[in-house]
Parts: C-alpha cells; structure tokens; sequence
C-alpha cells in the first residue's frame, strides 16, 4: 500500500534520516566493544547488527505503510501507543527467530557455528530489550507525526482563510462599486435640471470612470498612479457640479507613483470629502491629497475645509475601506478620519510595497 499523503512521506524522510545514523552508531559501538577481542572476527559485529537492523527496518517499513490507520487517534496518545505496543508480542516472537535464523544462515556458510544463550534466555532478553527500543521509537514516530498532522492541520486553516479573505473583498468591492455608481448617477441627474451641457459632459466622463474601473477591478492592485488616474476621473466629475466651488491641490512625492495599494481605495475618501466637505459649505473649499513615502510606509492624506459629520466615520465608504485594510494588512494598516481646525483630515497608512503586475 503506498504511502498516502505528503505529510506521511516528510515524516518517512524524517524518521529515516535518524534511523541510519542510530544503526551505523549501534555498528560502532558493537565494533568499538569488541575491538581487541581476539575470539571475535572482524565480519562478526556487522552480521550481528546487519540482521538486527534488518528486521528491525521491515518492522518499521511495515509500520509507516500502514500509518494512515493508526493516525486517527493522534490527539488521543494513549490509544496510538496502545494499538501499536499491541503487536509487540508478534514482533519480539518474529524478531528473535528471524535476527537468530539469518546469523545461523551465515555463520552456516563460513562452516562456522553460531553459539548463543538458550531461547527462554534469548526471548526474555531480547523481549526486554526490544520493548526499550519500541518505545524510543514510537515516541519518536508520534512526535514527528504530530508535529506533521499540525503543520498539515496549519496549511489546511490557512488556506480556508485566504479563500475567506478573497470572499470577503469580493462582498466588499461588489457592495462599494453600486454604492459609487449610485452617487455619480444621482450628481448626474441633479445636473440635468439646471445643466444639459454640463450634465451630457459628467456623463462622458462617467463613461470613461467606469471604463477605466472595470479594467482595474480585474485585479486586487494597483499602482498608486493609476490609482490616482482614476481618481483625478472621480475628481472632474465632482468639479463640473461644483463648478468654483471647489479646488483640487494634488501633492505627490515622485518616490510615490509606483507604489502598491488596493484597486479604488482612495475614492471613498474624496467622496466623503465632497459629501461632508464640498456639498455642505457655501464657500470654497480646498481639497488636498498628499501621498509620501514615510521610511516602511505609504502615508495618504486627504484634508478639506468643512466640519465632521456625525455619519462621516460612519459611512458605507469608509467602513468598505477599513474592512478591506484589514483582510488584506492586517493591523499593519490604518485609516482615520479627524477634525483639525477648521478642515477634517483623512490619514491612510499602509505598508510600503512596490507595485509589480
């Protein structure tokens, strides 16, 4: 029966990789012990060790052949012990008959006799010595399959947690691309009221937005350049309903345009701009978005005239952003959004990290 599972087979190479050296130790100790020994031949300690190692490695062969039965109780350490210790009768009794017939096979052709001490001496001995050794190494097989089975166990939950983190962004992009479309075509239609000109040219460029967001939203990154391409999108749309009521000031340090971040991340946060900023003053307002690389971070800021809302923080924007920031860093990105003076502010820090498709 071939060996099964990847784990099984690691824990083969391992339990392999010390059971030579303990069997070429045991050779020479059995060579160290009867060096010097004149009534013991040179050839002797390897057929004394050979045949032992022989049937002590079908015994162990046969063990991982059929591990994948005795695995299902490893978290419960006292039944694994006790199935296998089970066999350890049959193995004594086929060990000792076996190791002694071999040695006897090949002292019979060297025309030598094979003396040892009588067989009720021999089981007791060997059944002795053999119960040592089984528990040194089931001890050491559990340990190594253990530690296998967890590690497998381990792949198994992280694998479910990135298929759950992809479906998760998937809910996420797909709740904030309707919610974004909905508000342009919302812009759009107060437009036509006043404005068919102005109205017919947001719809160009709406036109153009979501082109250019369906071909981004193939991907979970992008470049913080495209990324802001598609905002400077989202950005003409909103100054045609605000025609001189708003002023876009972009400051990007050049050391920032290839960096990674998430497709449409920054454009729930100039909404929210326009939205508590633009759309509730009666005067201009400057928007500014700053991206700059502080040492291991991206740091992104959007400040704008205006005062913070009660549902500001709270919006189905910014809440997609922050549950998107945690699926894909963890708490190694933040976002947050406060009052200074008299502008409110929103700061993104995320990790550094170089765009590459």
């Amino acid at each position: 029966m071939p060996l099964r599972t990847p784990h099984i087979a690691g824990t083969t190479r391992a339990l392999l990789a010390l059971w030579v050296p303990f069997w070429l130790l045991m050779l020479l100790v059995a060579i160290e012990d009867h060096r010097g020994d004149h009534g013991v031949r040179w050839w002797e300690p390897f057929v004394w060790e050979g045949s032992s190692c022989l049937v002590a490695s079908f015994w162990i062969l046969l063990q991982r052949r059929t591990s994948q039965r005795w695995n299902d109780c490893l978290d419960q350490p006292v039944r694994w012990f006790a199935r296998h210790l089970a066999w350890l009768p049959v193995i004594i009794v086929s060990f000792v008959l076996v190791v002694y017939a071999i040695r006897h096979g090949i002292y019979a052709l060297t025309s030598e006799t094979y003396e040892h001490p009588g067989w009720s001496y021999l089981f007791f001995y060997e059944g002795i010595k053999l119960s040592l050794f089984a528990g040194l190494w089931l001890g050491i097989i559990f340990g190594l399959e253990s530690f296998a089975s967890w590690r497998n166990e381990r792949e198994r939950l992280l694998a479910v947690q990135k298929n759950l983190a992809e479906f998760q962004l998937s809910q996420l992009r797909a709740q904030l691309q309707p919610h974004f479309l909905f508000n342009a075509l919302n812009t759009i239609s107060s437009l036509m009221q006043v404005d068919v000109e102005r109205a017919d040219r947001m719809l160009t460029k709406l036109a153009d937005l979501l082109r250019a967001s369906l071909q981004a939203g193939a991907q979970q990154w992008t470049s913080l350049r495209e990324e802001l391409g598609l905002l400077r999108l989202y950005a003409s749309i909103m100054q045609e309903r605000f025609v001189g009521r708003v002023t876009l000031d972009w400051r990007i340090d050049d050391d920032t345009w290839q960096a990674s971040i998430p497709v449409m991340l920054l454009q729930p946060l100039l909404e929210n701009a326009f939205k508590h900023g633009v759309e509730r003053s009666v005067n201009p307002v400057r928007v500014e978005i700053r991206a700059q690389r502080a040492g291991d971070s991206l740091e992104i800021t959007l400040r704008n005239g205006g005062t913070l809302g009660d549902n500001a923080v709270s919006g189905i924007g910014l809440r997609n952003c922050r549950e998107r920031l945690a699926v894909l860093y963890g708490p190694a990105a933040s976002l947050s959004l406060h009052s200074e003076g008299d502008d409110v502010v929103a700061n993104l820090s995320l990790p550094w990290r170089p765009f590459s498709k």
